[in-house]
């Protein structure tokens, strides 16, 4: 069998992107047991309540949910249980620092499979407040707006 190559996107938490102001993202590997691999190969999981929680020098993926494997049998895993996450000592001792600070947080952004193996991409992030989205939601629609205009005046040159 031919192994995979490249990136296969599973999962992605839109929502975090929304809420949160990313300061700094990580790639981290997933410890899964294989009903939990075979599922997420069907392209099922949601990342939308998913937080990481650092516990004695170790990182946890919380809240993710993973359904359960429709082949498995009484090996099956549970959908929200706690996963250990692969990182260096290095990224959880900065990200360990950096969560202590007022306001961060660590999310998942995304779940994917890079070269046959899980992978989440997890960012430490900032809340933001409700005048900061209104602004980022304001930003967006005038940069829509702008590309807009312009392919429009580039079609009127081209006739």
């Amino acid at each position: 069998m031919a192994k995979e190559k490249g990136r296969k996107l599973i999962a992605q938490n839109k929502k975090a992107r929304h809420d949160y102001l990313i300061i700094d993202t990580y790639e981290a590997g997933l410890v899964l047991t294989g009903t939990e691999v075979k599922s997420l190969r069907q392209g099922r999981a949601s990342l939308v309540d998913g937080f990481v929680q650092l516990t004695d020098h170790e990182a946890w993926l919380h809240n993710v949910h993973v359904p359960e494997y429709s082949q498995g049998t009484w090996t099956n895993h549970t959908a929200r249980r706690k996963r250990k996450l692969l990182l260096h000592r290095e990224e959880i001792d900065k990200l360990q620092s950096k969560s202590q600070e007022t306001g961060h947080t660590i999310v998942p952004l995304a779940l994917y499979f890079k070269d046959g193996r899980a992978k989440v991409e997890i960012a430490l992030a900032k809340g933001k407040k409700e005048y900061d989205k209104r602004q980022t939601l304001r930003e967006k629609q005038d940069r829509r707006e702008t590309d807009r205009a312009i392919s429009a005046v580039r079609r009127k040159q081209r006739a």
